[in-house]
């Protein structure tokens, strides 16, 4: 399988972020007096449309116009040598594309440099640039034509190496219906010697050339459009301040039929509107040094496609990386990637403990796996979400060879500060998968360290204010994990304080059901305490609602003989039921219902507090509710719900658990 280059950004001009935010981004300008244009579209003729659907409306088609594309790309120099595989992926781009023709703005190699060296890089461009699949033409820029070594340089610098390899300096052509003018920006004096674009002396264009311009627009006098490319924006201004730009305008707007002018040198993208009918384009760049990489203000690496027809033009910036060969996503292209994505961190080991100050240290043990049949790069860290966490983990890097497996030994600190914000701390990993010819990155994991509790003081749940959970949607929820509770199979209890703020829908309050375990429901408001066994749910079902706006204690009993409700202490509904608890692997939810996933569903809308789970069935008959609940020895849960560790709440049975909050949970006074 070969994965083209096009179908991803490289990483280290960090493209994929853009191609997932800008791809197929353009910025549209029609040309000045058809912008809003409207054709008017008759009804095809019989022998161009076809249905047999006979009362159907009849479709307009499609105008029948002349059309063709062409390609303008950006600067290419201060971005070596990554700056290539920039341009090696405009390339593959716009060979998908297949426009009539590509034109450049200048400073296609590095430069500034004596001939020797000026040659290795203008090889290295062209056999870049010759992968084309469609003609080329070059511009001159400063860098393509500046000479910097020892001793007094050359007459007209490189001009002569430019034009013996690249071309002339200033040339036109026509395509269709439309004529292409390439002008030289940096003549310089030839007196002097000097070349340079901060003075305005030295960025003239010579009699000679405006004697070609002149002799090139009359050429093109008949022609729907003429293009003007050169490297130098000088209507910008600045250092060009002094050209005789007004006079080139000038032999443009006099033409009547130059449609844009093109250039780059800036690095960043710019567009100086409609000046007599003439729309002004300056090109970031194709592979060249950007000053930041921002895609929405005009900072990125792109490339201008025109669609030219008879009577407008349209110009939009597509940025590199954004084209997609479709033929490439294969079964088998899909199926390495789907492997790939399924490369994430295991902690296998770990040691951190938790104290009640909320210190915490100790280190984990991380295991990767490469389940690709390709070569992966891999940079692990802790999640920049994990601020109050101190880490030996500094942005490691690995390749992992396809089916290897790695592991790595993490430590862990976090000091005891109130004032820091919670975290659970996070390894996670940035992936890049090494296709034959192309890198692709895959988006970030990261997984949760587990955090094991130290010894809890005697009197850590005594002598607190009355707090309860309070949950207005999934991520209200608290969750324990499964082989936290560890409830044997047989009798058992499920309890808690239930103060709902409505009454609307299928609400969980207390839940870990899934085809298997246990809740207690609220649905449309009415308690009901369902256990399956053997794989079938029995339900004991109350007739009334919970009153809304009051605190009610709700019990779930399981005898090995029946499933029993008990509200406010009173037996309300029994069902017979036998048989073995059919178990799952799903958190257990305080406010919400697992779904297949294991994520919170159905949430609970109101307050809940003293949520107990005994290992026996404690109620037969009718009794007392205590307000606060107290553990036994077959006590498996217990929360009060009154303080928080963090982004936990502890459990104050003999397991000595934890109920992860969720991320909007919060607790309240009851």
């Amino acid at each position: 399988m070969t994965v083209k280059p096009s179908t991803a950004r490289f990483v280290a001009s960090g493209l994929l972020g853009l191609c997932t935010s800008l791809a197929l981004t353009s910025i549209a300008l029609s040309h000045e007096g058809v912008a809003g244009h409207s054709h008017d579209h008759k009804h095809p003729a019989n022998d161009s449309f076809f249905t047999t659907r006979g009362k159907a409306q009849v479709l307009p088609l499609a105008k029948e116009e002349d059309v063709f594309h062409f390609v303008v790309y950006g600067d290419r120099t201060g971005g070596v040598p990554e700056g290539l595989k920039v341009l090696e992926q405009a390339v593959a781009d716009t060979n998908l594309l297949s426009p009539d023709l590509v034109m450049t703005v200048g400073d296609l190699i590095q430069g500034y440099n004596e001939k020797p060296e000026w040659m290795r890089q203008m090889a290295e461009y062209k056999q870049i640039m010759n992968q084309l699949k469609m003609r080329w033409f070059p511009v001159a820029g400063n860098h393509d034509v500046y000479w910097r070594g020892k001793g007094p340089a050359p007459a007209g610098q490189h001009d002569s190496n430019y034009e013996q390899h690249f071309g002339p300096l200033w040339y036109t052509f026509r395509h269709k219906n439309a004529g292409f003018i390439v002008l030289y920006s940096d003549e310089g004096d030839p007196v002097s010697n000097k070349k340079a674009f901060n003075d305005g002396k030295l960025q003239q264009m010579s009699e000679q050339q405006l004697k070609f311009l002149g002799e090139a627009l009359e050429r093109h006098k008949n022609l729907d459009h003429v293009f003007v490319f050169l490297h130098h924006p000088r209507w910008t201004g600045g250092g060009y301040t002094g050209t005789n730009w007004d006079t080139v305008h000038g032999m443009m707007k006099k033409a009547g039929n130059v449609s844009a002018v093109f250039a780059g040198h800036i690095h960043h993208m710019r567009f100086d509107g409609h000046k007599d009918g003439i729309a002004y384009y300056t090109l970031a760049t194709t592979g060249g040094h950007l000053s930041a990489e921002i895609p929405g203000a005009g900072y990125l690496h792109h490339l201008n496609i025109v669609t030219v027809r008879p009577d407008d033009i349209s110009v939009a910036a597509l940025p590199v990386g954004a084209v997609m060969d479709p033929k490439e996503f294969t079964p088998e292209f899909l199926a390495e990637i789907q492997a790939a994505r399924k490369v994430r961190p295991q902690i296998t080991a770990s040691d951190l403990l938790l104290q009640t100050d909320g210190s915490a240290t100790g280190q984990v043990t991380v295991k990767l796996h490469n389940s690709s049949p390709r070569k992966m790069q891999v940079t692990a860290s802790i999640d920049t979400a994990s601020r109050d966490w101190l880490s030996s983990l500094d942005h490691d890097h690995l390749t992992l060879a396809a089916g290897a497996t790695e592991t790595f030994v993490v430590k862990l600190r976090r000091v005891a500060d109130p004032q820091a914000t919670w975290t659970i701390p996070r390894i996670a990993l940035d992936r890049v998968f090494i296709g034959e010819t192309a890198r692709i990155q895959l988006p970030s994991v990261s997984t949760p360290v587990e955090l094991d509790l130290a010894a809890v003081p005697a009197d850590y749940f005594t002598n607190q204010t009355d707090h309860c959970l309070e949950v207005k949607g999934e991520q209200s929820a608290a969750r324990i994990a499964s082989d936290a509770i560890g409830l044997p199979n047989g009798p058992f209890t499920l309890e808690a304080w239930l103060k709902p703020s409505q009454s609307e829908g299928m609400r969980a309050a207390v839940a870990k059901t899934q085809q298997s375990d246990y809740a207690i429901f609220c649905n449309e408001g009415v308690p009901q305490f369902d256990l399956n066994l053997d794989g079938k749910y029995y339900s004991a079902k109350a007739q009334e609602k919970l009153p809304v706006g009051q605190w009610t204690h709700v019990a779930g009993v399981f005898d090995g003989k029946q499933v029993r409700l008990f509200i406010d202490g009173q037996p309300i509904a029994a069902v017979d039921a036998k048989g073995k608890r059919k178990k799952n692997k799903h958190p257990l939810y305080v406010g919400a219902d697992p779904d297949n996933s294991g994520q919170p569903t159905r949430p609970f809308i109101g307050k809940i507090d003293e949520v107990r789970l005994t290992a026996e069935a404690l109620y037969s008959e009718a009794f007392e509710p205590a307000e606060r609940l107290v553990p036994s020895q077959k006590t498996h849960l217990l929360l009060h719900f009154d303080r928080t560790l963090g982004p936990y709440v502890l459990d104050h049975s003999p397991r000595g658990s934890k109920a992860n909050l969720g991320t909007k949970s919060t607790l309240t006074a009851r």
